[in-house]
C-alpha cells in the first residue's frame, strides 16, 4: 500500500447517528481528487465515539463504497486486545485490505509491553497490521528500536507515524530499510519532507479537505521534482494546522463543508466550531486552493 490515504472523517446527521449515505458520498469525492486509499475509523473520524457495532458498520460502508482498486485500512486499535482483535475480525468480515492499530492507551504501558501487544495482534489478525503512533492523542511514542523489532513479524505490513517528529522518522525509516515496510507520514505540514525521508505515502486529515493539493504534493515528488512538492506543501501547511492543531475534528469538519464534502456534523462531546473560526477557515481553504 502507498501514495495517498485519507483518515476518513465520519459524517454524522443532525441527530447524532452516522449518516452512512453521506459517508458514501465522501469516500467518492476523496476518491475523484486523487485519495489513493481509505482509512476509515482513525483520529479524525471520531473512531472512539463510535460503539464496536458501529467502526464496523462504517468499515462496510467505505469497502463496498471504495472503487475496486482502492484499497481500505480500516483502524481497529482499542486500549485492550479482546477489543482490537473484534474489531480486525469484523473489519476482515467486511472486506478491508488491512488493519491500523493504534498504540494502546489510557494506561500506561513501556516500550516491551507494547511491542508484545503488537505481536500478539499480528499473530492473531487476519488482515495485514499497521502500527499507529500518534503521541497526541494516547501519549505514547513508538520509538525506531521498537518498530524495527516489529517489521520483520510476517504479519506487520508498515506504520502511520503522526509524531510530527522528522527526526524520529528518519531513523524509524532507517531502521526497517531493509524490510518490506510501508512506511506512511501522518501529519500534512511534512508530506513533502516526509517524502524526502523515504516515505512511502501519507495519510493525512488535510486530504479530507483538499485531496487535490495533498496528491498534488505526491505526484511531483513522483516526477522528481521536489521542489515544487515543497512549494505545494508550504501552501497548505496553515490550514493543515487549523483543521488538526488548532480546531480539531470540529474545524475540520467545518472546512471540508465549506468545500461542499458531505462531512456532515461533529458527535459529543464535539461542539461544531463558531463563525470566527469559520471565517477562519474559509479564508485558509481559499488560500490553499
Amino acid at each position: 500500500m502507498d501514495g495517498l490515504g485519507v483518515p476518513l472523517a465520519t459524517p454524522f446527521d443532525d441527530t447524532g447517528d452516522v449518516d452512512h449515505d453521506a459517508l458514501a458520498d465522501l469516500v467518492a469525492w476523496v476518491t475523484d481528487r486523487g485519495v489513493d486509499f481509505l482509512v476509515p475509523c482513525g483520529s479524525n473520524s471520531e473512531a472512539e465515539l463510535l460503539t464496536a457495532t458501529e467502526r464496523a458498520a462504517v468499515v462496510e460502508t467505505v469497502v463496498d463504497a471504495a472503487p475496486t482498486d482502492t484499497p481500505v485500512l480500516a483502524g481497529t486499535g482499542s486500549p485492550g486486545l479482546r477489543e482490537t482483535l473484534e474489531a480486525t475480525e469484523r473489519a476482515a468480515e467486511a472486506g478491508a485490505d488491512g488493519v491500523l492499530v493504534v498504540t494502546p492507551f489510557y494506561y500506561k504501558h513501556d516500550e516491551t509491553d507494547v511491542a508484545a501487544y503488537y505481536r500478539e495482534v499480528a499473530d492473531a489478525a487476519s488482515l495485514p497490521v499497521y502500527l499507529y503512533s500518534v503521541p497526541k492523542y494516547t501519549g505514547h511514542a513508538l520509538v525506531p528500536e521498537t518498530v524495527a523489532s516489529l517489521a520483520s513479524h510476517p504479519n506487520v505490513a508498515g506504520m502511520k507515524d503522526s509524531s510530527g517528529n522528522l527526526g524520529a522518522f528518519q531513523r524509524i525509516r532507517a531502521a526497517t530499510a531493509d524490510e518490506a515496510f510501508d512506511l506512511f507520514v501522518g501529519s500534512g505540514s511534512l508530506f513533502a519532507p516526509g517524502l524526502d525521508a523515504g516515505a512511502d505515502g501519507g495519510v493525512l486529515a488535510l486530504a479530507n479537505v483538499a485531496p487535490e493539493r495533498a496528491a498534488e504534493v505526491a505526484e511531483h515528488h513522483a516526477a522528481g521534482d521536489d521542489d515544487a512538492a515543497r512549494a505545494v506543501n508550504r501552501s497548505v501547511v496553515e490550514l493543515d494546522h487549523a483543521v488538526t492543531a488548532k480546531y480539531g475534528v470540529p474545524g475540520l469538519k467545518a472546512a471540508m463543508r465549506y468545500r461542499g464534502a458531505p462531512a456532515g456534523t461533529v458527535r459529543s462531546p464535539h461542539r461544531p466550531v463558531d463563525d470566527d473560526a469559520i471565517t477562519v477557515l474559509e479564508t485558509l481553504v481559499d488560500d490553499a486552493l
